[in-house]
């Protein structure tokens, strides 16, 4: 079996992203009060998250997704359905922790489990019956085979739980140490040593200090990166499972496993970057440690987007309030029609094949104000950028800042690259803003 393209710590899969969440409508120039926003291989909510929670009152933005895989499709609905359950049916504090054991360990603990469940059974319902739908979770334009294909996912992971010895589940911990192995090859002996060096001599020099070497280390070995209880993790998350071709003895072979990211970490997405200040403070002994680690943070501004997405206009509120004890019992089935709907604000999921063909359609002619682009999709940026681009667009590409695989002379060579390509579409950079080495803004050029 050949495994040499997987063996890279990216993986194949984007199951979160390498940068922070930005809130795309203040990037680059100010924007209309109604915003189309196209987000490409973005891999999960994080920047729909954090680009809904600074919307002002009488703004409204429609988000069209595009992914290149259907389970990262079914990923990203899962992640924005537990972002949409209602304060009255899941305590805020019980709701974020389910949604980082969903969004960041490869094992989860029952009552995430719980509710993933009841979640996916949603899911399938909702994609199968068309009557069924929600501003925020539409999957009506894909195509039908795609549909089915995430209601077969959908139903993946509610077998997961039931698997018979003749149909045995994934076993998380072997398919996570698999990847390892195959990452590190002769080194695998020193995998702590190697571990530490990414952390320390990558993402800490890279600014992400709040990076905690323990929790860091957990989640390099086991896949664990939030452990916000003394629960017991051992029970697969399914959502991070997919499926990989490979090649044995000149045949194609589809192996399930996890074939995500094992080296940056689902801290980036939320966890490094705050407007609370005082979650970066240090005290000085030895060394200078900080108070607060990037799971602290990570919880901290999820419950700021949660609770900003519930207070927005036409969302139900509740005055209720939950204590530690009382979340874990509040968790009931929630269905689509029981989620919040929250005014000005649309999520519309298009087909795997559709960036290519959107020129074609006169509806999405000069259509989108924001395009956003991630490092794996930059070869899909061309010249047919300008027939779907408003007049005012702003491109925005993730660099490859976080990609622990690359050395500084190859981050370099990649925002070149970006640049080159953008400049090829007819964008230049956007240089009336401050820079940024994490994403690159680029405006349409004045012809």
């Amino acid at each position: 079996m050949s495994a040499g393209r997987t063996s890279e710590g990216a993986g194949c899969i984007t199951w979160w992203g390498f940068s922070p969440a930005r809130d795309l409508l203040h990037i680059g120039k100010s924007l209309d009060w109604e915003t189309n926003v196209l987000l490409v291989g973005s891999g999960d909510p994080r920047h729909i998250l954090k680009t809904i929670a600074g919307l002002q009152d009488k703004q409204s933005v429609h988000i069209w997704v595009i992914e290149n895989n259907m389970e990262v499709v079914a990923r990203q609905l899962l992640l924005l359905y537990l972002a949409l359950i209602p304060q009255d049916s899941m305590g805020i504090n019980e709701k974020t922790e389910v949604f980082l054991d969903v969004f960041g360990n490869s094992e989860i603990r029952s009552p995430a489990e719980e509710v993933l469940q009841r979640v996916a059974s949603q899911l399938s319902l909702s994609v199968t019956e068309t009557m069924t739908t929600h501003a925020c979770l539409n999957t009506t334009l894909l195509k039908f085979k795609e549909r089915d294909e995430l209601d077969r996912i959908f139903k993946l992971w509610i077998q997961t739980r039931s698997s018979s010895p003749e149909h045995p589940a994934p076993i998380m911990s072997k398919a996570w140490d698999y990847r390892v192995r195959q990452h590190l090859g002769t080194r695998y002996d020193s995998k702590k040593g190697c571990f530490d060096w990414d952390l320390t001599m990558k993402l800490h020099e890279k600014g992400c200090r709040v990076i905690n070497r323990q929790q860091y280390m957990r989640w390099r070995e086991q896949g664990l990166a939030f452990e916000m209880r003394e629960g017991v993790y051992q029970i697969t998350n399914p959502s991070l499972l997919s499926s990989r071709v490979f090649s044995r003895k000149g045949d194609k072979v589809a192996i399930r496993g996890y074939w995500g990211d094992i080296v940056s970490s689902p801290y980036l997405s939320f966890g490094i970057e705050t407007d609370d200040k005082s979650l970066f403070s240090v005290f000085f002994c030895l060394h200078c440690w900080n108070h607060f680690t990037a799971q602290d943070i990570s919880f901290a501004n999820l419950q700021g987007l949660f609770q900003s997405l519930s207070s927005r206009r036409g969302c139900p509120t509740t005055s209720q309030t939950y204590t530690d004890a009382e979340d874990d019992t509040a968790i009931r089935t929630v269905s689509i029609k029981d989620l919040m709907y929250p005014n000005g604000i649309s999520v519309t999921f298009l087909p795997l094949d559709s960036f290519h063909k959107l020129p074609e359609k006169q509806k999405y002619s000069q259509f989108f104000n924001t395009i956003y682009f991630s490092a794996s999709f930059v070869h899909q940026l061309g010249p047919m950028m300008r027939q779907i681009a408003a007049p005012d667009a702003v491109l925005v590409v993730e660099l490859a800042k976080y990609i622990l695989d690359l050395n500084k002379e190859q981050e370099a060579g990649f925002a070149k690259k970006v640049e080159d390509i953008a400049l090829e579409a007819g964008f230049e950079p956007w240089h009336e803003g401050t820079s940024d080495d994490v994403h690159a803004v680029f405006v349409q050029q004045i012809k």
